[in-house]
């Protein structure tokens, strides 16, 4: 997948879609300090999950951007849902990931800009508003404020920083048991989650980084900045992140054990 999507950035200028993610990144962020936090109303989702009047308005924004830029392209976004669903270049946009650190007053949340081409991420933005860090990302590499930066190189678990956004939410979609023994197996755990966490990974300050249940806003703007920081990417399980609903991130050399103690074989599962 990630030869494919290195070969893609050689057919166009990459450099113009990273000044269109820019100019996007500047754009939201400009309406979300727009809104106070502590007066914003918010609303629930059919999943209960909160949105504000910043979130829509900081989705719409950069949808205005990029129907003036790019009119033939399509946008999925996480408030406004799909147009152009059949274009070969596809934005995908989540406003505020992180909207529960946002309503909360804490700094940890950030937007997501992604795009990609027939399906496949070949460009991740997550700029963090609050912290002055803009990470871009292609498969190839990832700069944070232009500057590169690189997983680190961590010899085992017990050396690790595990991340998770929400340790319910693994208990209530994956097993929980499995991921509590690989947390207390490393060095940290903590849940400094959403797109943050993977800002940490990218730097070189976490290893381990889990998100149980994922949408396509939340996942696929960061496949290509954790790619270009040195990571592997796969789904929970180890598969696929494109046709999974789940991420798991980590060093290349930690990550097949880290996919092993999250999914224990089951007794049915031996082939004996």
């Amino acid at each position: 997948m990630w030869d494919a999507a290195a070969d893609l950035l050689l057919k166009y200028d990459i450099q113009s879609f990273i000044n269109t993610v820019n100019r996007l990144a500047d754009t939201s962020e400009r309406v979300i300090r727009s809104f106070d936090r502590r007066t914003l109303a918010i609303d629930s989702k059919s999943d209960a999950s909160p949105v504000t009047d910043a979130d829509r308005a900081a989705e719409y924004s950069m949808r205005e951007v990029i129907m003036q830029e790019y009119h033939d392209h399509g946008i999925l976004g996480e408030e406004f849902g799909h147009t152009g669903s059949d274009a070969r270049f596809q934005w995908v946009l989540d406003p505020i990931d992180g909207t529960k650190s946002f309503i909360s007053g804490t700094p940890l949340f950030g937007t997501l800009i992604g795009l990609c081409d027939g399906g496949t991420p070949i460009l991740g933005c997550i700029n963090l508003p609050a912290l002055g860090q803009r990470y871009i990302g292609t498969p190839e590499q990832t700069r944070c404020n232009g500057r590169t930066v690189r997983m680190r190189s961590t010899e085992s678990i017990r050396q690790a920083t595990v991340l998770v956004t929400d340790h319910v939410d693994v208990w209530r979609h994956k097993n929980g048991l499995a991921f509590d023994r690989l947390a207390a197996k490393a060095n940290i755990f903590r849940s400094w989650g959403d797109c943050y966490g993977y800002t940490l990974l990218a730097s070189g300050f976490a290893d381990i980084m889990v998100d149980p249940l994922l949408k396509p806003w939340d996942l696929l703007p960061l496949i290509p900045v954790m790619q270009g920081a040195g990571a592997t990417v796969t789904s929970y399980e180890g598969s696929d992140p494109l046709h999974s609903d789940s991420l798991l991130v980590s060093h290349p050399d930690l990550h097949a054990e880290v996919v092993a103690l999250l999914n224990p074989l089951r007794p049915e599962d031996c082939e004996c």
